[in-house]
């Protein structure tokens, strides 16, 4: 590794872990503010705004944008621009948001206690599924090895993708849900709900019959019984 990508990887990983707290702290403080109801203009400007995050999920994980994009970049910094663009574009949505404002439910008691119980386990069971992974070839700092293994244990036998199973939970859970909490969570959902399609159909073409065949012994996409 060069000595300029050296510490480019590493501040892309910084910047990866800087990303994550700074989404968790405002789903947790700034979403939870209640504030008085916004109009349908908040809405489309909140979904245009993630959608800059979702169509860069999306596209860059095309193999042809991958072969389009290795011809440019060095193959040891392809994961770390990846995680540069999706880390900076996720702190561009936490401060770029408009409030919608209002609230569907503040639960309290023992109520509150059992979803935040289903937050805990929906936190408990996206760390679960991506135990496997390299956690700095996750942040970039590894460069992406494509040959990983097919994920057919744990709770991957209970639904194909958990980890999204777990952001449901994590996100839909909370016992005081503001209006901005839930278009967070209703929109992310539904980025989900449509991307997952296009990357079963990259995991085909990576595994093969291995993969339709995981297909067929575990029905469910994301939630048991539902999708």
């Amino acid at each position: 590794m060069t000595r300029f990508a050296r510490p480019f990887v590493w501040l892309g990983g910084a910047t990866f872990v800087g990303s994550l707290a700074v989404c968790l702290w405002w789903f947790v403080f700034v979403l939870g503010r209640p504030t008085p109801p916004a109009g349908a203009a908040a809405w489309i400007w909140d979904a245009l705004l993630f959608s800059t995050f979702a169509v860069h999920h999306s596209v860059f994980a095309r193999d042809g944008v991958k072969r389009w994009l290795s011809s440019a970049v060095p193959a040891e910094l392809l994961r770390s621009v990846y995680v540069w663009m999706a880390s900076l574009l996720l702190i561009l949505v936490c401060l770029m948001w408009k409030p919608i404002g209002g609230e569907l439910w503040n639960v309290r008691g023992l109520g509150a206690i059992l979803l935040a119980l289903v937050q805990l386990a929906g936190i408990a069971l996206i760390a679960r599924a991506v135990a496997t992974i390299d956690p700095l070839e996750l942040a970039g700092i590894h460069p992406s090895s494509g040959s990983g293994s097919l994920q057919v244990g744990g709770p991957y036998r209970v639904v194909r993708h958990p980890l999204y199973l777990g952001w449901l939970m994590a996100t839909l859970g909370a016992a005081h849900m503001t209006g901005d909490r839930f278009a967070f969570a209703l929109i992310t959902a539904a980025y989900l709900v449509a991307a997952v399609p296009l990357e079963e159909r990259s995991l085909v073409l990576v595994f093969g019959e291995d993969y339709t065949r995981y297909q067929r012994q575990v029905r469910w996409r994301i939630v048991p019984f539902i999708y």
